[in-house]
């Protein structure tokens, strides 16, 4: 019986450019019909021919064509072997934390994701797993946190919100030689920008709610390993915990990724622009943004990315000014997330960052004047003139 679970076509494009293969994805269109846009295989279950015979599927907590294709695409963009497509980031973190066993130790970004910290800290502190929170910039600190129990290095890169910038090949070498695993967050950059595994990293995850899906109208996750064993891992968690990404969402993603690189070039040419503006702005103290040449971390930045995001944050000069930004900005909308094509600003203490402790907080300059904008793909003048009225 003539079916599709088994074809290897997404080898052959090895020679494509990135931007083919995001439009194109693993087998370029549905082999048994021929149909250019991927279907969207809406069934829960799958009818098998006779016993002993299948056609690759069976139930679609399990494995679902249309998920399955969007899964090997995403193995195809990070350059690795095998793809995971989950019901949320934070189900895919969840799924890569559940490697550790009870009194294992993991380090993690210290200004990391709210959501990612209540993981580590609520969830699995509770089942034995210890934790330590690390300026992963200085890699003379996570080594002086490593312990003979260290099985996880979680780098977050950029950094959500204060964009810092870890190098992914230095902790991933670190972590093989003490017999750790090194996990990369790539939802900011995306493998259009940056390909953690191909530096060496044995794990990439993305919020792919953000700049995968790209369109504000998803909830997803991902993962992605080269690793068969790291992938018989992430095969249990689905099948077992039952958090695989429903079959219309995994084909709206698909969509989305076809437009990835156009949608990446445009979030990245208006985050310079207005992120420079904002520096220049006297209501802002600072802007964090990783594409000044005077980051701290420029030089790793341009060794192991083609591009800088679309993400900024910045501190403004009083409260005041934080709730007119806030209430003020007409086409830029403060809400929640990031990386879909409209311009977002959040305010990060009470939002990305409200269960992260309040000195934590404070420590790391994530206060009350601070926010970040997740900068979309409108016109750049629009966006930066919706600001300033905002901020008069």
């Amino acid at each position: 019986m003539k079916n599709f679970s088994n074809y290897n076509d997404y080898s052959k494009k090895e020679n494509l450019k990135f931007a083919s293969k995001a439009v194109h994805g693993a087998l370029g269109c549905e082999p048994l019909t021929g149909a250019v846009s991927f279907p969207i295989y809406q069934s829960s279950t799958f009818r098998h021919p006779e016993l002993g015979v299948t056609t690759g599927f069976a139930y679609s907590r399990l494995q679902n064509p249309t998920r399955q294709e969007l899964e090997r695409t995403l193995a195809i963009l990070e350059e690795g072997e095998y793809g995971f497509a989950f019901s949320s980031g934070q189900a895919a973190n969840m799924a890569l934390f559940t490697w550790l066993n009870p009194g294992d130790h993991m380090i993690l970004m210290d200004d990391i994701y709210g959501g990612t910290y209540r993981i580590a800290t609520t969830i699995f502190g509770k089942y034995g797993i210890e934790y330590d929170f690390v300026d992963m910039t200085d890699i003379e600190k996570v080594k002086a946190a490593i312990k003979p129990n260290t099985k996880l290095l979680f780098i977050e890169t950029p950094s959500n919100p204060l964009m810092k910038v870890s190098d992914i090949r230095a902790l991933s070498d670190l972590a093989h030689s003490i017999g750790a695993i090194a996990a990369v967050d790539n939802t900011f950059l995306t493998p259009y920008f940056q390909r953690p595994l191909t530096l060496g990293a044995d794990v990439v995850v993305h919020s792919a709610t953000k700049y995968l899906g790209g369109h504000n109208d998803i909830i997803a996750g991902a993962i992605v390993v080269n690793s068969k064993e790291l992938a018989d891992h992430f095969t249990v968690q689905l099948k077992s915990h039952g958090n695989g990404l429903a079959p219309m969402d995994s084909w709206l993603m698909l969509r989305g990724i076809k437009t990835l690189p156009l949608r990446m070039e445009k979030h990245n040419s208006n985050a310079m622009k207005v992120a420079t503006w904002l520096r220049n702005h006297p209501r802002v103290e600072k802007v964090y943004y990783v594409g000044f040449d005077d980051h701290p971390q420029i030089e790793i930045t341009k060794k192991q990315t083609s591009g800088f995001g679309g993400m900024i944050s910045f501190a403004v000069d009083s409260i005041e000014t934080v709730h007119n930004i806030l209430k003020n900005t007409d086409m830029v909308m403060f809400a929640e997330s990031l990386g879909g094509t409209e311009t977002l600003v959040t305010y990060p203490t009470t939002q990305t960052h409200e269960d992260t402790p309040e000195d934590v907080k404070e420590a790391l300059g994530i206060t009350k004047k601070f926010l970040r904008i997740s900068v979309g793909i409108e016109d750049p003048d629009d966006i930066i003139a919706d600001l300033a009225q905002a901020m008069k």
